[in-house]
Parts: C-alpha cells; structure tokens; sequence
C-alpha cells in the first residue's frame, strides 16, 4: 500500500518548485516588459551624431540596439567574473 503525503506527491513538489520565477527573472521580464512598452510609445525618427558619423534611425530601434549592447556588456562582465573566480579556485587548489 502507497501512503501519500497530505502535501502531494514528490513529484508534484518538484513540479511547483520548477514554476517559480527568480527575483532576476521576474526583474529581467519587468524590465523587458517596460523596455517593449517604451518602444511602442517612441516611434519617431532621430538625428544621431557621433564624431564624423550622422545617421536617422526610429527611437524605438535606439532604444532596443542600446538594450542590447547593455545586456551584452552585461553579461560579458559576468562571463570574465567567472572565469577569474574559477581561476583563483585552481591556484588555491594548487597551492
């Protein structure tokens, strides 16, 4: 005979707990959030001019080409965090 917990089962545990959102998801998807909303909101075309360049581009693409280079930076930090982390775990293991 099979007893089961008054909670559910085992796998019903898991399966709720691989439905809960991070604080970085739920911060990352609010951000995406407002981020499309901005964009919806600005689509007028702009002068840019940087150094000798001088180029038209909509706000709404400005915006999403900036979000992403931020995010890329972003994550290139985390990347190079990472690895000199990892690394000084290496020499301490050496040593």
């Amino acid at each position: 005979m099979v007893r089961q917990s008054p909670g559910g089962s085992a796998g019903d545990v898991a399966e709720r707990q691989k439905l809960r959102l991070s604080g970085g998801a739920i911060a990352s998807l609010t951000g995406v959030v407002l981020l499309v909303i901005f964009m919806i909101q600005n689509t007028e075309r702009v002068t840019l001019t940087f150094l000798f360049w001088s180029f038209t581009w909509p706000l709404w693409l400005l915006a999403l080409v900036t979000a992403l280079v931020g995010a890329l930076v972003w994550f290139g930090l985390g990347v190079m965090r990472r690895h000199r982390r990892r690394k000084a775990r290496r020499e301490d293991r050496r040593d």
